[in-house]
């Protein structure tokens, strides 16, 4: 009798073995793999980078320090997976931004609509790193933040000091945005959706 309950177990037991590589087998066949783009976020110290990082990870305001070196996250949203890259924006660390340009597809510059007093150095950066070899086909987007400021510039003046209309091999786009309430944020994302589906 033992042995009858043995060999009945063994039975089941190989059945659901079976089911079970079965379900693997379906599920690792039917998983859905996003695409992967990867992207640099730039710009000026205290533009707020990290802040719109993990605004679009996380969904939230999140405290942070400045960046020392760089912080590296994967953002899923509609279908496409974004690895984003935020460098340091100290002036000794964007000697270092070039290290990071292989392979990127988007380069998204945040720009402190408040600081009026720097953003000649940031459209230096920019067109500095637009002459770049490795971004020759990337795409730009950059984020006017802080628009929540009372005083702050407006999407349009910060594009006519960055002189954003004398660019002409890369496509490009300006977004006005807050990093804390993440308004503005996901429009940026809908135009590199664009962008992409244009490949």
């Amino acid at each position: 009798m033992g042995l009858l309950i043995s060999k009945i177990w063994s039975l089941f037991g190989n059945e659901g073995r079976s089911i079970q590589w079965n379900i693997n087998t379906f599920t690792n066949q039917t998983a859905v793999v996003f695409p992967e783009h990867k992207l640099v976020l730039v710009g000026l110290d205290n533009a707020g980078k990290t802040t719109i990082l993990y605004q679009l990870l996380l969904g939230e305001a999140v405290h942070t320090r400045p960046t020392i070196g760089s912080n590296v996250e994967e953002v899923v949203w509609r279908n496409l997976r974004f690895v984003m890259w935020d460098l340091g924006g100290q002036q000794s660390l964007r000697s270092a931004w070039n290290t990071y340009y292989t392979n990127s597809e988007f380069i998204i510059m945040v720009v402190d609509s408040t600081d009026r007093q720097r953003l000649g150095i940031s459209r230096e950066e920019l067109h500095r790193m637009l002459a770049h070899e490795e971004l020759s086909k990337a795409c730009l987007l950059v984020f006017a933040n802080k628009q929540d400021v009372k005083g702050s510039m407006t999407a349009a003046e910060i594009s006519q000091q960055l002189d954003l209309t004398c660019i002409k091999q890369h496509p490009w786009h300006i977004q006005a945005c807050c990093a804390l309430t993440g308004e503005g944020l996901h429009l940026g994302l809908e135009w590199i959706a664009s962008r992409i589906k244009k490949k």
